[in-house]
């Protein structure tokens, strides 16, 4: 009776097989925020890119104390008057073309919104699931289109996974987000590593380092790094593409729940050119994970 083990060949041909289809390192791990500027490019250009898994369109601006909701896209198009309706053929080709997620942000550092009570909270929610996330309400801002999920609490169906994101400080707590994101509902946060003391910097790693590992500590799926496109996207945190690849990634790759970056914005990405220098690097590499699998013996008589 010999042992023999089969880990080797399975595993090579499972890379084998996976780059002959492209399927190796051909998924893109990264965030954007879309829907700010007119000069950044349409929204299907930007999911054609195939530097981004998930797009976030900027945003839902004005809700809350009775009033209804209004969504609010720069330059692009006016929702007030069913201006945004033609978006509804971008969002498809999006996530049927080009696999990639498009979901509702809901704030931001500009408009008016603020929740009065939980009876106005619930409205919010039912005509955002409504509008957006399913097709049970005429009144659909973009068009024929069903959003792929959003950044607050939404609803999910067992027929259909609506995903939900934010997009907290990196000190922690997060003020405003907190105990949102202490329910274990959550199954990304694009965390920003900008504008605030606990961005990377080469003079004090180590304030990054605990922040990051805070927030990896925590009950969601997948945990992205924030970061500026440019150094005219944020007042503070710009880090070069260099340092990314060469000090940061290091350090976030040390967790499992390490899930790319996010970048604020596609605007300044468009600018600086920051996703085609990084895009090979942000991402788990699939073929190490491949190689160290360990595959069972079987026996052999």
């Amino acid at each position: 009776m010999a042992v023999r083990s089969q880990a080797s060949p399975l595993v090579l041909a499972a890379c084998l097989l996976l780059a002959l289809t492209g399927r190796l390192r051909a998924e893109p791990c990264g965030a954007v925020y879309w829907g700010q500027n007119a000069y950044e490019g349409s929204l299907r250009e930007t999911c054609a890119t195939g530097y981004y898994k998930y797009v976030l369109l900027s945003s839902l601006n004005r809700f809350g104390h009775g009033r209804i909701p209004q969504l609010n896209l720069a330059g692009h198009c006016d929702s007030t008057n069913g201006g945004c309706t033609f978006l509804s053929s971008d969002i498809i080709s999006c996530q049927q073309d080009y696999n990639v997620k498009v979901m509702l942000s809901l704030g931001g550092p500009y408009g008016n919104y603020r929740l009065a009570s939980r009876k106005d909270a619930r409205n919010v929610a039912y005509h955002v699931w409504n509008s957006y996330l399913s097709y049970s309400s005429t009144d659909r801002p973009l068009g024929n289109s069903a959003l792929d999920g959003i950044d607050f609490d939404a609803y999910s169906t067992p027929d259909r996974k609506v995903y939900l994101s934010a997009a907290p400080q990196c000190s922690m707590p997060d003020y405003y987000l907190q105990a949102a994101i202490d329910t274990g509902l959550f199954d990304y946060v694009w965390v920003q590593f900008y504008n605030n003391y606990c961005e990377y910097s080469p003079d004090d790693v180590g304030t990054f380092v605990q922040a990051w590992n805070q927030w990896t500590s925590t009950s969601v799926s997948k945990v992205f790094l924030g970061l500026p496109a440019s150094p005219e996207a944020a007042g503070s945190g710009f880090v070069t593409p260099d340092e990314l690849i060469d000090s940061i990634l290091p350090i976030v790759k040390g967790s499992e729940k390490h899930g790319g970056i996010m970048l604020w914005s596609r605007y300044h990405d468009v600018i600086y050119g920051f996703s085609p220098q990084v895009k090979n690097h942000v991402c788990p590499d699939r073929m190490a994970s491949l190689l160290s699998m360990r595959v069972r013996p079987f026996m052999k008589v």
